[in-house]
């Protein structure tokens, strides 16, 4: 960002400082607060003494210089509480009224911005976090997701959505980002081109994304950008917040009429000219290999030969606090290093030698190892204001209560668990999802969470799965190992499909 820019950055953090310390003494409304905090990447959290800061990483890079500035974060400020995002995005948690507007401050010197990371702002960009070194990928799309962020950021001040809107690039090898069902989601093509979807969404009234051009070319994302915005401002719903989101424009356009418009847009745009790209460089391939190979579970071969990538997968997506420090230890001295989040909760440590992967699989061995240890979940309710139940709570009780059976890998899919209707953990998108919500046991509300079965991120076979009974929270560790000892001899995607008479008395003895 020029200089400029962040200029009104920091005298808007200036100004946050006050808003929040008016908020703590109880002279701003949660509503009110909460409509400011969040254009800031901020939110007081359930106990409103503490905060959350969102700090947005375009395309999931956490860098190397981003790295050290959080280890030196979490040490200076005594942090205990990251969260890793189904948006590519580290959450700071459990932080003063002091310490919110000092870490935004900081950041800026490693490129780091929350503006925007909430409220009703174009929201951090996400990318195939393998990007650029992914065997088979159509291209790397990293250069575009960060275009695309610096545009959104120079333009958020300037625009009033109704609601926030959510940009996504896939290199064209999977589709973890969600291209298929988010308010944009630019598909590499192997011509070169994308292929994009728009107003897609999870939660309430969840929709596919509608096709409206198969051939992007590269250089012109940003027309397209802006006629989705104007699009939005356009035939958005500012009345009604529960229907304000892109994918209700399916609704009252209609798909057709939806795509009319927007590449109407798309066309004005294009006359008024400004917004075509440069030629963007991609990195330049490490070439650092020394003759040794390296495989395992949680290694990854890249494209660049003898050049690997390590998966660390903390469950729940809960960052220890320790482990920034850890990483950076090891990753400061070796050239071309970097962290990506990917949307899975995962953090991939790409560009590593055989010698130097080794050392990384010894610093994150906490790592998850079996399919189901790889769920996601949100926050949840002991922290989030918004949440309904304790999705994090749920997910390390199961956890354990799988471990406990020794069921073999596989036998139970990834699970997603969002502590309320919002889809954080993207529930409707896994084979197994969970909703929480209540349920009247004996004229009485109990925990539980609505389960969700039958969806997929494939790419080209997406689909959302079907809420299909709702299970008492203290009942779900007992049905997962059911569910998992009946599908243990033939794995779960075999026995699910093969088996749902089977599978739906199992579920039935809890529902």
């Amino acid at each position: 960002m020029d200089q400029k820019w962040i200029e009104t950055f920091r005298s808007e953090i200036g100004a946050f400082q006050e808003t929040i310390s008016a908020f703590q003494q109880g002279e701003i409304s949660k509503k009110d607060y909460k409509g400011t905090s969040g254009g800031m990447g901020s939110y007081a959290q359930r106990d409103q003494s503490r905060h959350m800061l969102r700090l947005r990483l375009p395309a999931g890079r956490l860098t190397v210089e981003r790295l050290g500035f959080l280890a030196a974060t979490v040490e200076k400020y005594g942090i205990q509480k990251l969260k890793l995002t189904t948006c590519e995005t580290v959450q700071l948690h459990d932080l003063s009224e002091e310490q919110v507007p000092a870490i935004m401050e900081e950041a800026i010197s490693c490129g780091i911005f929350t503006r925007g990371g909430g409220g009703d702002n174009p929201r951090n960009v996400m990318c195939s976090p393998l990007s650029g070194v992914q065997p088979g990928e159509a291209f790397d799309v990293i250069p575009y997701a960060q275009a695309a962020t610096e545009y959104l950021l120079s333009i958020c001040r300037d625009i009033k959505m109704p609601r926030k809107l959510k940009v996504a690039f896939c290199n064209g090898v999977d589709d973890c980002v969600h291209t298929a069902f988010r308010d944009m989601g630019f598909l590499a093509q192997p011509d070169g081109t994308f292929a994009l979807r728009i107003a897609g969404g999870l939660g309430n009234n969840h929709r596919m994304g509608v096709l409206v051009d198969e051939a992007v070319a590269p250089r012109e994302i940003l027309y397209y950008i802006r006629a989705m915005i104007d699009t939005f401002c356009a035939h958005g719903n500012y009345e009604n917040r529960a229907k304000a989101r892109t994918r209700y424009m399916q609704e009252t356009l209609g798909s057709d009429g939806l795509k009319e418009a927007f590449l109407s847009n798309v066309a004005a745009r294009k006359a008024e000219g400004g917004l075509e790209l440069p030629d963007l460089e991609t990195p330049a391939d490490q070439a650092r290999g020394t003759g040794e190979t390296l495989s395992g579970p949680r290694v990854i071969r890249q494209k660049q030969t003898e050049l690997y990538a390590v998966e660390y997968h903390p469950i729940g997506g809960l960052l220890p606090a320790d482990k920034p420090a850890a990483l950076y230890a090891i990753l400061k001295d070796i050239p071309g290093a970097e962290c990506r989040v990917g949307p899975d909760e995962t953090v991939y440590i790409i560009n590593l030698t055989a010698s130097e992967a080794r050392k990384l699989l010894d610093a994150t061995a906490d790592s998850a190892k079996t399919v189901f240890d790889h769920s996601v979940a949100c926050i949840g309710a002991t922290i989030c204001q918004q949440g309904v139940r304790d999705s994090q709570g749920l997910l390390q009780t199961a956890v354990a209560a799988v471990r406990e059976a020794e069921l073999p890998d596989g036998a139970l899919p990834r699970i997603c668990v969002s502590g309320c209707p919002s889809s954080c953990a993207a529930h409707q998108a896994g084979a197994m999802g969970f909703q929480g919500c209540v349920k009247p046991v004996d004229g009485k509300p109990q925990p539980a969470f609505k389960l969700f079965l039958g969806g997929s991120d494939t790419l080209g076979k997406a689909r959302f799965g079907e809420p299909v009974a709702t299970i008492l929270e203290n009942d779900i560790p007992t049905l997962l190992v059911e569910l998992g000892q009946a599908a243990s001899a033939e794995g779960w995607e075999a026995w699910s499909a093969g088996h749902g008479e089977e599978l739906q008395a199992i579920i039935a003895k809890y529902a």
